[in-house]
């Protein structure tokens, strides 16, 4: 057992009940270390609406309303983001188990969650740490999608048209988007919304943002990378005079005329790398990175 009990809060995903399957054998792992379990208020209810036992001695709790030394995210990426939204600024690490397909940020694999708790509770394990972005409209922050770790995107409305995006970087105008919209993304959330729009894989660490616009009007325009200590500044039209922002999967109606800033956050999220486990391996075998498929 750890010289410290360890305490842990648990978000998990709802919709789908085989994803949750292996929760019991992961809390029996977390009891014979000793751990505090708390569990987020909406996925305890789900695991014992879905005939899970054993919740007697797990706490409940709401939002981020919780204290912990570390998060432990069941789902997939969607999760992990959800999770690190519950975090914020408490600088827990999360970590995060793949209970899906593809897990590119969740990269602890179901079946190898409970040696994996073992290696953490002995200390065996180490930080990544991801950029977050922030969003203000106005000056004020911006309801539910003000923070990011992967991207904040700027999107018309399913039936409208396409949507003016004036854009300026620490005060000097760079160009007007005529587009769907527009990804600004960091490097965490560069092989997610905007690689598949055409922008760059950006390795962690590396301190800059990228700019990538959705289906633009002009061939002409392409993804640009910017430092992430630049101030990016955006004003937009569109014909239905409002559009979506949209914040690691949570999303709000903005109307045309609010001014919007984009920056990088005063803190940064933090996952548990296990021992081993690099980027580029991630690359290859999550994405195929690299692989010739030619017979």
């Amino acid at each position: 057992m750890a010289a410290k009990q360890l305490r842990f809060a648990v978000f998990g995903n709802i919709y789908q009940a085989r994803k949750s399957a292996g929760i019991q054998s992961i809390l029996s792992c977390l009891r014979h270390h000793g751990a505090d379990i708390c569990m987020e208020r909406m996925f305890h209810a789900f695991l014992s609406d879905s005939g899970n036992k054993g919740l007697d001695d797990v706490k409940v709790f709401d939002g981020n309303d919780f204290d912990a030394d570390f998060v432990l995210s069941m789902g997939g990426d969607g999760t992990l983001l959800k999770s690190a939204a519950g975090v914020g600024d408490k600088n827990i690490p999360v970590v995060g188990v793949n209970m899906g397909r593809l897990g590119f940020l969740a990269n602890v694999g179901a079946g190898d969650i409970n040696k994996a708790l073992d290696d953490i509770c002995a200390g065996r394990y180490e930080i990544d740490e991801h950029a977050v972005i922030q969003l203000s409209a106005g000056g004020t922050p911006f309801g539910g999608c003000s923070f990011a770790m992967n991207d904040i995107s700027i999107l018309k409305r399913d039936n409208a048209s396409m949507i003016t995006i004036h854009t300026w970087i620490n005060d000097e105008y760079i160009v007007t988007y005529r587009a769907d919209g527009l990804i600004v993304t960091t490097p965490t959330g560069s092989t997610a919304y905007s690689l598949s729009n055409g922008g760059p894989i950006i390795t962690p660490g590396t301190g800059i943002l990228c700019l990538t616009p959705v289906a633009p009007h002009s061939l002409n325009i392409r993804p640009i990378v910017i430092p992430d200590n630049a101030v990016i500044r955006l004003e937009v039209e569109s014909r239905s005079h409002n559009f979506l922002i949209a914040a690691d999967g949570r999303s709000a109606d903005c109307r045309e005329g609010v001014q919007l800033e984009i920056r990088k956050a005063p803190y940064t999220i933090k996952t548990v790398k296990l021992v081993g486990h690099t980027y580029a391996s991630t690359l290859r075998e999550k994405m195929m990175w690299g692989v010739d498929t030619r017979k």
